[in-house]
C-alpha cells in the first residue's frame, strides 16, 4: 500500500497545529483569489517536504515561515496541512539567507549577489543591509548603482509589509496589492480606508468587486452614495468592455440593482445626482460615461464635416482612363465592381470598400494609390494594429503606420499631438482594417483630418467587430451617407485557395468542402498524404505542393485534440515543411477555460515548443534556471516564451494584442525584455499586462494573418460559436488551416449568426447630421 511522505508525519504529530520551516516550492496559485499549494521543509524534528494549502497570496520561495492550522486527509494526495494564519520569519540559515535573498523579492540582489553577500556577512548579512548598508559595497559586483537599488527595495519592502497585511486580508494578490501601493505609495493605507472605490478607477486590474470587498469589511454601508456611485460606472464601464457605448436606462438599472443588491430607488437617487453634475450623461434614454458619450457625438459630427465640404473636382474620364491604361500595363484587368470603387474614390470624401478574402481589395486599394498619385495628391496609409500597418505596407509597397503613430501619441501626456487643432497633413487617407475601429480610435483619427481630406475604410464588415466600444465600421455603412462599394467576385488565382472559397461559404452559413482535391497548381497528383501522430491515429493533410489549403480533422475527445495539436506545433509541421511554430504558425481558439481553452493550451503548448520548460521544472536545475525563469501564480515565464500584450500601454508605446519573445528575465533587477517591433522592459509587477500566446483567442486575432492557423472546434465552446467568429478564424490563414473538432461543432457555428447587438447610436447621429 503506498502512502505519501505526509502520512508519517500526520500520524507522529496527530496535534500539531503549528509548523516552522522554509517554503521550498510554490506549486499552484491563484493570481485571484491567492489560493496557493507549496511544499515546504520543516525545521524542526523530520525534515520530509510536507505540502501546505490555504489563503497564502504573499508566500515566496526560499523564505522561513511560522504556520498555524490543522492537517487533512486528501483521497488523492494524502495529508496535507491546511494553513489559517501564517507570518513571515526572517532566515536564521545561512541557505536559508541565500535563498531568501536570491528570490528576487529585493530588487539589486539575485541568486549571485545573494551568494556572494552570504560568503562575506554570514548570518549578520540582513543585519547589515537593514542597519548598515554602506558595507555592501565591499561584496564584489555591488557598486553604488546596485547599492541604492537594494536599499530603495529593502526600504520598499518594509513600508509594503503593512500594505500587504492589510490587503491580503481582502484576498488581493501579491501584484496588485503592488500596483495600487506604486500609485499612492505611503498614502495607500488612508486612501484605501478613506474611498476604497477610488483603487478601482485609478488601478489597471482592480475593479469594483475587489474594491468593494475590501469596503464591506471596513464597514462601509451598502446603501452608501460612494458605493452607489462607484457602482452605476462600474456597470457603464463594463458595458464598454461587451462593446456597447451606452446603456438604456432600464438595462443599467437591472444591473446595477443585481451589483448592488439593492432597491431601484436608492439607485435611481445617486444616478439622478451624477446626472446633475455631469458624472454621467443621459441622452433620451441613453445613459453614457461622458468620455464615451463625447467621442460618438464628436465622430458623427466630425464624418458629417468631411463628407460636406465638396471634394477638389478631378478630371473623372481622362484620371480613369490613364487607371486602365496602368493597369493594363501591369497585366491587371479590374472587374466592374472594382472599376466602381476606385470611380467613388474619386469622386467621394468618405467611402467604404468591403468584401470577403479573394475578392480584390488589395488590388483595387493599389489601383486607388495609383490614381490618386497620378493626380499629385498626398496619400497616407494607415491601420489600428502593427500587425495590420504592416501587412498593408508590405501589400501595397507604400509606407504603412498604426494610426497611434500617424496622430503622433506622446506617452508624456496620454495625448495626440495631431488632432483637431493640429490636423494631418494629406489629401487622402486609407485605413485598413477598419473592422477593427472601436468608437474611441476613429473619433480621435477623423477629428485630426482636415476637411478636406478624401478619408478611404477599407475592411470585411462580416468579421467580429472591434474589440472596444462600438462598431464604427457597420454604422457607417449602414448609415447610407457614404458611399460603400462590396466586392464579391471571387477571382480566379483565389477560387484554388480551398482557404478563401470556405471562408466565402462559411459566410454564408453553408457547410465547407471537406473533399480533397489537387490544385491547378498540380490537377495530375492523386497522391495520399498523411501525417502520423503516435497514439492518435492518421491526420490527412493536404500538402501544400500537392493538394489545398483547408484540413479539418474529426475528433470528438478533448485531450485527443490536445495531443494533435501539440504534435502538428512541435513536430510534424515544421519537420514537414519547415514552419516555425513561433512565427509561423498560429493556434486559435474561441475561449480561455477548459482543455481546449487558451489557458490549458498554452501550458502544454509552452511544455512542447519552449526547451527552458522542462529545465525550469526540474527542482535539480531550478537554482540554475532563476535567470531564465519567472513564476506567477501557475504560470511560468522563461526566456523564448511567445507572449501578448492585453492592453494599451501608451508609455512603452505596446498596444493590445502585440506578440512577442521573451528575450531576458533579471530577477536582480526584477526586469523582464520582451522583443516586440521594438525591445521593451517591464517590471515584474507589470506582468499582469502580457499573457503567453502559444495559443490566443479569435478575438485577439483580429488583424493579423498566419501561414498555419490550427483552431479547435468542439462542442464545449457552445456558448461561443458563432458564424462570425469561424468566419473570422479562418481568413487569419494564409497557405493552410486545420480544425480539429466535430461536424457537429461546425454546424452549429454556422447555424448561429445571431450578432450580439451593441448599444451605440452613431448610424442615428449620422443621419440626423446629414439630413
Amino acid at each position: 500500500m503506498n502512502t505519501s511522505p505526509n502520512q508519517h508525519l500526520f500520524q507522529n504529530n496527530l496535534a500539531q497545529k503549528q509548523i516552522e520551516g522554509v517554503v521550498k516550492r510554490i506549486t499552484f496559485r491563484n493570481e485571484e483569489t491567492g489560493y496557493t499549494v507549496a511544499r515546504v521543509i520543516p525545521t524542526r524534528g523530520n525534515s520530509t517536504q510536507i505540502t501546505v494549502l490555504g489563503n497564502l497570496p504573499f508566500l515566496i520561495e526560499g523564505e522561513r515561515v511560522a504556520l498555524s492550522g490543522r492537517w487533512e486527509k486528501n483521497p488523492k494526495y494524502g495529508y496535507q496541512f491546511r494553513v489559517e494564519e501564517y507570518r513571515t520569519l526572517l532566515p536564521i540559515t545561512k541557505e536559508g539567507i541565500k535563498n531568501y535573498l536570491g528570490s528576487g523579492l529585493i530588487r539589486g540582489i539575485g541568486p549571485v549577489h545573494a551568494e556572494r553577500l552570504v560568503n562575506h556577512f554570514g548570518l549578520q548579512t540582513l543585519e547589515i543591509i537593514e542597519n548598515n548598508p554602506e558595507k555592501l559595497l565591499e561584496v564584489e559586483g555591488i557598486g553604488e548603482k546596485r547599492l541604492e537599488m537594494i536599499k530603495q527595495a529593502w526600504k520598499e519592502q518594509k513600508d509594503l509589509k503593512e500594505v500587504m497585511l492589510f490587503l491580503s486580508q481582502h484576498g488581493i494578490s501579491p501584484n496588485l496589492a503592488l500596483k495600487i501601493y506604486r500609485n499612492y505609495g505611503n498614502q495607500t493605507l488612508d486612501v484605501l480606508r478613506h474611498n476604497p472605490y477610488q483603487i478601482a478607477e485609478d488601478v489597471w486590474g482592480i475593479g469594483f468587486l475587489t474594491a468593494d470587498r475590501i469596503a464591506q469589511s471596513l464597514g462601509i454601508a451598502p446603501d452608501e452614495p460612494a458605493r452607489i456611485e462607484a457602482g452605476l460606472k462600474y456597470v457603464l464601464l463594463n458595458a464598454t468592455e461587451e462593446g456597447h457605448v451606452f446603456l438604456p436606462r432600464s438595462e443599467l438599472l437591472s444591473r446595477s440593482r443585481e451589483l448592488l443588491k439593492l432597491e431601484t430607488n436608492l439607485i435611481e437617487t445617486v444616478l439622478e445626482e451624477l446626472i446633475k453634475v455631469g458624472h454621467i450623461v443621459a441622452e433620451d434614454d441613453s445613459l453614457y460615461l461622458p468620455p464615451f458619450y463625447f467621442a460618438e457625438k464628436g465622430l458623427a459630427e466630425a464624418l458629417a464635416i468631411l463628407t460636406k465640404v465638396e471634394p477638389l473636382k478631378l478630371p473623372l474620364d481622362e484620371t480613369l482612363a490613364q487607371v486602365k491604361k496602368m493597369a493594363y500595363l501591369q497585366g491587371i484587368e479590374y472587374n466592374k465592381a472594382q472599376m466602381q470603387a476606385i470611380s467613388k474614390a474619386l469622386q467621394s470624401k468618405v467611402m467604404v470598400l468591403t468584401g470577403g478574402p479573394g475578392t480584390g481589395k488589395t488590388t483595387t486599394v493599389r489601383g486607388i494609390i495609383q490614381l490618386f498619385e497620378y493626380l499629385g495628391l498626398r496619400i497616407k496609409l494607415a491601420a489600428p494594429t502593427g500587425r495590420a500597418a504592416k501587412r498593408l505596407a508590405e501589400a501595397t509597397g507604400q509606407p504603412a503606420k498604426t494610426i497611434h503613430r500617424l496622430l503622433e501619441f506622446e506617452p508624456q501626456t496620454r495625448q495626440f499631438k495631431r488632432n483637431k487643432e493640429h490636423q494631418l497633413s494629406l489629401d487622402v487617407l486609407i485605413v485598413d482594417e477598419a473592422s477593427m475601429l472601436d468608437l474611441m480610435l476613429a473619433f480621435q483619427l477623423v477629428r485630426a483630418l482636415p476637411p478636406t481630406a478624401r478619408l478611404i475604410l477599407v475592411g470585411d464588415v462580416d468579421q467580429l467587430p472591434s474589440v472596444g466600444p462600438g462598431n464604427v465600421l457597420r454604422d457607417i455603412i449602414d448609415s447610407g451617407i457614404v458611399g460603400v462599394v462590396k466586392l464579391k467576385e471571387i477571382f480566379r488565382q483565389a477560387r484554388d485557395s480551398v482557404i478563401v472559397v470556405n471562408a466565402h461559404r462559411i459566410n454564408q452559413g453553408l457547410f465547407p468542402k471537406l473533399e480533397r482535391r489537387a490544385t491547378s497548381r498540380n490537377r495530375g497528383s492523386e497522391q495520399k498524404r498523411q501525417i502520423s501522430l503516435s497514439r492518435t491515429g492518421k491526420i490527412p493533410v493536404k500538402p501544400r505542393d500537392d493538394f489545398g489549403d483547408f484540413l479539418f480533422v474529426q475528433e470528438e475527445d478533448a485531450e485527443k485534440i490536445v495531443q494533435m495539436i501539440v504534435e502538428l506545433c512541435a513536430h510534424k509541421l515544421p519537420q514537414r515543411y519547415n514552419y516555425n511554430p513561433m512565427f509561423d504558425i498560429q493556434v486559435l481558439t474561441p475561449m480561455h477555460r477548459g482543455p481546449l481553452g487558451v489557458n490549458n493550451l498554452n501550458t502544454v503548448l509552452q511544455q512542447a515548443l519552449n526547451p527552458r520548460a522542462k529545465a525550469a521544472a526540474s527542482s535539480e536545475t531550478r537554482a540554475k534556471s532563476n535567470t531564465l525563469r519567472l513564476a506567477r501564480s501557475d504560470r511560468q515565464f522563461l526566456v523564448g516564451d511567445k507572449v501578448m500584450q492585453l492592453r494599451n500601454n501608451y508609455d512603452k508605446g505596446v498596444f493590445n494584442g502585440d506578440l512577442g519573445i521573451i528575450r531576458h528575465i533579471d530577477l536582480e533587477e526584477q526586469k523582464i525584455v520582451i522583443d516586440f517591433d521594438k525591445t521593451v522592459t517591464y517590471e515584474l509587477s507589470e506582468l499582469d499586462e502580457i499573457v503567453h500566446a502559444y495559443a490566443i483567442t479569435v478575438h485577439k486575432s483580429q488583424g493579423s494573418e498566419y501561414p498555419v492557423v490550427i483552431m479547435p472546434i468542439s462542442t464545449q465552446h457552445y456558448v461561443m460559436l458563432q458564424r462570425n467568429l469561424l468566419y473570422t478564424a479562418v481568413t487569419r490563414a494564409k497557405e493552410l488551416i486545420i480544425l480539429i473538432g466535430t461536424r457537429k461543432a461546425l454546424q452549429m457555428a454556422l447555424k448561429n449568426n445571431q450578432v450580439v447587438q451593441r448599444y451605440t447610436a452613431l448610424k442615428k447621429r449620422l443621419q440626423m447630421a446629414l439630413t
